[in-house]
């Protein structure tokens, strides 16, 4: 009989690539995980892991177990899901991956959301979305929220995960408040603003790329001298009047005193944020509700947040801020 544990353990050393990094990833030994799967190879009957001084990697025989051990654990998630369906109550613990704005957004309206189910537990930890993708794959989190710049998530849906709409979140303008555009009246000229002093994430961050995409488009990027990590940080140089910036508008979720917030014109650059889930848990009460609490946070955003626009405002119009959090 194969045990599920090592299957697990096997999988995960088919995605991890090395002994090493499969035992600093569960947080085992390397001569633990060593033993498991050689314990594996014996009641599979089969040479798993052609082993050096050095390195090990799958036999033909072990990419065979990995393919029948990630079909073996789906279902037995999917029968796990099945079984708590009929529960009462939502309860154990949600293990929630989010980008940082995401993280910062969505966190109040989850907990006002999800505090009637006293047996529930959520973990939100942040993280950036390929990762979150690749530990809900893993089984390492339940749900990631990612976001999608460039439309790639609309493919990245497989059988065994589920890729859900949440938002849709503009780029936006956001200056200083005695800044000359601070004036609602002025009108935003996207040419007239390449001079002034751009605040912006390092260069290769998503939101630097679209950055450079904006300024582009009104005959190309000026070289940007400041680079700074975290959009929070960017905000709070904007309110201290140093420069401007176009960030998400989920950036400001959590409220930034000094700075005014424009719109640009024509058809800003828009991200769009999802939550990604293993398609077996989809029906564990614990991860629909959750689910159903995202929806909720998105519906909220979308009425606190005017440029926000959540998937289901698309049909029926956002909601006012007061009905979206009961």
């Amino acid at each position: 009989m194969l045990d599920l544990r090592r299957l697990s353990l096997l999988r995960e050393f088919a995605r991890r690539g090395s002994i090493a990094a499969t035992a600093a990833a569960l947080g085992y030994s390397a001569s633990a995980v060593s033993q498991q799967l050689a314990a594996l190879e014996r009641e599979a009957g089969s040479a798993l892991l052609d082993r050096t001084s050095r390195s090990a990697e799958l036999t033909e025989a072990g990419h065979r177990l990995v393919r029948h051990a990630e079909r073996i654990l789906s279902l037995v998630e999917t029968a796990e899901s099945d079984m708590s369906a009929h529960a009462a109550t939502p309860s154990g613990r949600v293990l929630l991956t989010a980008f940082p704005t995401a993280a910062v957004a969505f966190a109040p309206v989850l907990v006002r959301s999800l505090r009637r189910h006293t047996g529930l537990t959520l973990r939100l930890r942040q993280g950036r979305s390929g990762r979150g993708i690749r530990e809900v794959e893993a089984g390492e989190a339940d749900i990631a929220l990612v976001d999608d710049w460039y439309g790639g998530m609309r493919t990245r849906g497989t059988d065994s995960l589920r890729v859900l709409p949440l938002l849709h979140d503009p780029i936006v303008l956001v200056v200083p408040r005695r800044h000359r555009l601070a004036d609602p009246s002025a009108p935003v000229d996207m040419l007239a603003l390449r001079d002034e002093p751009w605040m912006a994430a390092p260069d290769g961050e998503p939101s630097r790329m679209a950055v450079d995409r904006l300024l582009s488009d009104v005959g190309g990027a000026l070289p940007v001298p400041w680079e700074f990590e975290g959009l929070g940080t960017i905000l709070s140089l904007v309110a201290k009047g140093i420069g401007i910036a176009a960030v998400p508008a989920l950036a400001l979720a959590a409220g930034v005193r000094g700075v005014v917030v424009r719109e640009i014109p024509g058809n800003p650059i828009t991200r769009e944020v999802r939550a990604v889930v293993r398609t077996a848990s989809v029906n564990r009460p614990s991860v629909a509700a959750t689910l159903r609490a995202l929806h909720v946070a998105a519906r909220y955003l979308a009425a606190d947040l005017t440029p926000v626009r959540s998937f289901a405002d698309q049909r029926t119009g956002p909601p006012r801020a007061a009905e979206a959090v009961r």
